[in-house]
């Protein structure tokens, strides 16, 4: 056993790009080992913005030895009538490197056929590595690649070294010019020269002595370790703390290979923007850390991280000082200039911006978002309706001010406070900004109805006029984000509870498209499907058996909530012992009854012992059962629903359904469909049946 270090040295890499290349390393590696019939122990990847690293711990010194077995010619075609092998057989074995007297014959689900047995050694792993490691390069995936000089295989950023090894002994072979080794490179600035690393144990140590720190989760550490310093060491801001957001410590984290933090700050002035223009300030354009007071409000001061320890922090601060001045005079400009105009000035303006070509306006979209808006809350909360739609018909207008055109990141966001200022009821200041919530999937949810059923409207309209105009999500494609949304909607009305009919809103949300759409049953249909495919995914993939989601949807899928009500009823009751062989039953009587729509029974055609006692049970059960239905409680519905087992088995082994007498016939057909659909009321538990 040994162990291998890889590390692909380049220029900066981009922040983003770094833990998707980390991921492709190791799984293509594993992916390759396994190929290679090669044998390892734990992976580890490292990374800076300068280098990519794979660790492997130990690695196979060889190949296993494999045993092929090669299927050739059927034995009729590889042998004559004497025996002898034919030409088939003998240009397979000389193809396979073999004699024919070494072929086989072997029985397969196809008849006897001619097999070649072979044991094929393994070969030395270190033959294998070069060609193995060179794929990982080659494999590497990024959002964009690049190619330079005359190299032909596109990268993101220029290759500048490759080092190789395997326990102390390099791995060489060349990429585009380059020659792997045991060399390495320092920090850019504090220690820009090359580094022979010894083993792979010393790799790490090797480069901390160089200034480097490779390991992310100690860089990460020592990122917010400094900036946490920078801070007790201000003078000024020494009472505060460093507001860390976890997505800016990634990008910091993956920009620096020795952070060394630098504490700064700006004039008070600027603390009347809201919190979030200050905070996207500092962290989209200059990867600032902000800085809070005790009281949880922002204080005038950030913390800058740097890639290098300056001669002059001073020098050092007020640069940094001064391009972050450059942007808030900016945001405050622009804050001032859009608060003096009122929202409803935005609104006529919506009608420039394009939602989408064949679409119309976002002028349009708001008008119908308004109308959805009224609907969804006459459906569940009629005494929000005024709220709802007033927060609807402005929750798009901040797209018009210079913050947003400025901030992007900033929309919703700014109608909110744009909105609080101007007076508006909080409620509808809420809604503008949680009506785009939640941003993907697990992600915050509204915290008021009002946003919810905002965010709904909105999501719907976009949903349908995408159904509606043929652009519909395929396999690799989804430009709209219709899966993202679809799984908003489910989120937002299972956490609300709200009871929507879905066929009716997307039938209205493509009803107010007009003409622009084509609004047939089969386009609702299709949005349904849809959303019914995030849905059974989405229980799926929390655990739910797959069986029961197939048979709660089986039934119906309008109102998402039953239909979960449905899922769990289902899903519990699977687990009563005697539930399999009800399932069994009923998919035999599904199977009977599939032609038959008819559940009249006439009592007088009831000559048998089990059908009589089948009958009487089923309408007891009805009595119990229908009130417990309307009111959702599937799971007491489905334990009175076991009761019938025992009748149902007793009927089937005592009573020939297809009788000779066709009324006979009939009369006990319509029975089992009476049960048939009480029972599909709550799901097709057929497709739960087991075998």
């Amino acid at each position: 056993m040994s162990k291998l270090l890889f590390e692909i040295g380049t220029e900066e890499l981009p922040a983003g790009f770094i833990a998707s290349a980390l991921r492709q390393l190791e799984e293509n590696f594993v992916k390759q080992a396994e190929e290679l019939k090669i044998s390892h122990g734990k992976l580890r990847t490292l990374a800076t913005p300068r280098r990519l690293t794979l660790i492997v711990d130990e690695l196979a010194e060889r190949q296993a030895d494999i045993r092929e077995e090669l299927i050739g010619p059927s034995a009729k075609a590889g042998f004559d009538e004497n025996g002898k092998p034919t030409k088939a057989a003998e240009g397979f074995a000389k193809s396979k490197g073999a004699h024919p007297e070494d072929l086989k014959v072997v029985e397969t689900p196809k008849g006897e056929y001619l097999m070649l047995f072979r044991e094929v050694e393994g070969r030395n792993v270190d033959e294998l590595l070069p060609e193995l490691l060179q794929q990982l390069i080659i494999k590497l995936t990024f959002p964009k690649s690049m190619r330079w000089g005359s190299n032909l295989i596109a990268f993101a950023r220029p290759i500048q070294w490759l080092l190789a090894i395997n326990d102390d002994q390099v791995v060489v072979f060349e990429h585009e010019g380059l020659t792997a080794s045991n060399v390495s490179m320092g920090h850019r600035f504090h220690n820009n020269h090359s580094i022979t690393i010894q083993r792979p144990e010393s790799y790490e140590e090797q480069l901390a002595d160089a200034k480097v720190i490779v390991d992310q989760e100690k860089r990460k550490q020592a990122v917010v370790d400094t900036v946490t310093t920078a801070v007790a060491e201000s003078d000024d801001l020494s009472n505060g703390k460093v507001f860390i957001d976890e997505n800016l410590l990634n990008i910091v984290t993956n920009l620096v290979e020795q952070p060394c933090g630098i504490c700064g700050s700006f004039n008070e002035k600027f603390l009347q923007l809201p919190d979030d223009v200050l905070i996207t300030s500092m962290r989209e354009h200059q990867k600032y850390f902000p800085i809070v007071g005790k009281d949880g409000n922002l204080l005038a001061g950030f913390v800058a991280v740097n890639n290098t320890n300056t001669l002059d922090a001073s020098l050092t601060r007020q640069g940094h000082q001064r391009v972050l001045r450059a942007r808030l005079e900016d945001a405050l400009f622009f804050f001032n200039s859009d608060r003096q105009r009122k929202l409803d000035d935005f609104i006529p303006q919506l009608e420039g911006i394009i939602f989408q070509a064949k679409l119309g306006t976002m002028g349009d979209k708001c008008s119908r978002i308004v109308k959805l808006t009224r609907l969804l809350t006459e459906m569940v909360a009629p005494e929000l309706a005024d709220k709802a739609c007033r927060a609807a018909e402005i929750c798009k207008v901040d797209l018009l001010t210079d913050m947003v055109g400025e901030f992007p990141s900033l929309q919703g966001i700014m109608g909110h406070a744009y909105a609080e200022l101007a007076g508006e009821d909080p409620d509808v200041s809420l809604a503008i900004k949680e009506h785009y919530m939640p941003k993907r999937s697990g992600a915050e949810l509204p915290t008021k109805p009002i946003g919810a059923l905002v965010g709904l409207a909105d999501r719907f309209d976009t949903l349908a006029g995408c159904f509606g105009i043929g652009q519909i999500p395929t396999g690799t494609a989804d430009p709209f984000g219709l899966r993202r949304i679809s799984l908003a909607i489910l989120q937002i009305i299972k956490e609300y509870n709200f009871s929507i009919s879905l066929r009716e809103v997307v039938r209205k949300a493509l009803a107010l498209y007009g003409d622009r759409v084509e609004g047939s049953s089969t386009i609702v249909d299709m949005v349904l499907q849809f959303i019914e495919g995030r849905y059974r995914n989405d229980y799926v993939a929390k655990g739910f058996n797959p069986e029961a989601v197939a048979a709660a949807l089986a039934v119906d899928f309008d109102n998402i909530n039953v239909c979960t009500q449905r899922v769990e009823a289902l899903a519990r009751i699977q687990e009563e012992e005697v539930f399999g062989v009800l399932a069994s039953s009923y998919k035999r009587i599904r199977n009977i009854t599939k032609d038959n729509d008819s559940i009249e029974v006439d009592t007088n055609l009831l000559t048998e012992d089990a059908e009589k006692n089948l009958n009487k049970l089923l309408k007891e059960v009805q009595t119990v059962v229908q009130p417990k239905i309307q009111q959702h409680d599937y799971l007491e519905a489905m334990q009175e629903l076991l009761k019938m087992k025992e009748p149902v088995d007793v009927f089937f082994d005592e009573v020939m359904v297809m009788a000779e007498d066709t009324a006979v016939r009939q009369n006990r057909l319509n029975l089992l469909t009476a049960l048939r659909d009480l029972v599909l009321q709550i799901g097709d538990i057929s497709l739960m049946h087991e075998g």
